[in-house]
């Protein structure tokens, strides 16, 4: 079978819901043993009931990524019991506005989860790959991080820094068999976005879910079960050769707009 992910094992941080849940979801699928790491443990517990009642083998590991000793820790527990295959760095969280409107605790709130706990868990996860000689990393970026998006300073800085730290892993430990790409998604229609427009949008939610969508030149936002097809593509050993690169899933948005 292709994309099989037999005998593996990954860890998926923010694993139990949005894109995170969709990747758990397709590894577990594909044979992965999936170590789910969760902050909001009530959620993650029933996620993982979820895959137990399919059949599927998962474990939920309440983290905070942005606590070295945390993750340190649940890294060490999953160690004990066998390899460290697949990391995948998804959790993460947004903030929207200009830099007149980032705050220097928002800029500490961002940086803390998505560049730090990007670091927190790469740093913990890359010595035990070396002893194996074998890993792969993904970690979710965004066209943020790429192109200019309106009012997303705060999270395009951090996207962008999640770029750098993907190259740079990915050319310090190629002739370790270590392989680090990065996901750069566009709009993808997660319960994030339906909570951001009841909130800031109300009685108005498709009227703008709609507008939002046409910004996407192919017409629509992106599923969470797209992205996570591709982050299994990128584990898989059919991407052996693929190493520091980033792949966006936009609809066009990048090379088409305009």
């Amino acid at each position: 079978m292709k994309f099989s992910l037999k005998d593996k094992t990954a860890i998926v941080t923010g694993g139990a819901s949005g894109i995170g849940k969709a990747i758990t979801t397709v590894f577990a699928e594909q044979g992965a043993f999936v170590h789910i790491l969760e902050l909001n443990e009530a959620n993650g517990l029933s996620f993982q009931e979820e895959l137990t009642q399919k059949g599927y083998k998962s474990r939920l590991h309440t983290c905070d990524v942005s606590i070295q000793q945390e993750v340190n820790s649940v890294f060490e527990n999953i160690a004990k019991n066998g390899t460290i295959n697949i990391l995948v760095n998804n959790a993460g969280i947004a903030h929207v506005g200009n830099i007149e409107q980032a705050e220097e605790t928002d800029i500490d709130r961002l940086y803390n989860v998505n560049i730090k706990g990007v670091y927190n868990c790469m740093k913990a996860a890359i010595p035990y790959m070396k002893e194996e000689r074998s890993g792969v990393i993904v970690n979710m970026a965004s066209i943020a991080g790429t192109i200019a998006v309106s009012e997303r300073f705060a999270y395009s800085m951090t996207k962008g820094a999640v770029l750098a730290m993907t190259y740079s892993v990915a050319k310090d430990y190629i002739h370790e068999g270590i392989r680090c790409n990065s996901i750069s998604p566009a709009r993808i229609h997660t319960p994030f976005v339906d909570g951001f427009l009841k909130s800031k949008y109300p009685g108005k939610e498709k009227e703008m879910f709609d507008k939002l969508s046409k910004t996407q030149p192919i017409g629509r936002m992106g599923t969470p079960e797209e992205v996570a097809n591709l982050a299994l593509y990128l584990c898989s050993d059919e991407a052996s050769f693929i190493t520091g690169t980033d792949f966006p899933i936009d609809g066009g948005y990048i090379k088409l707009n305009g």
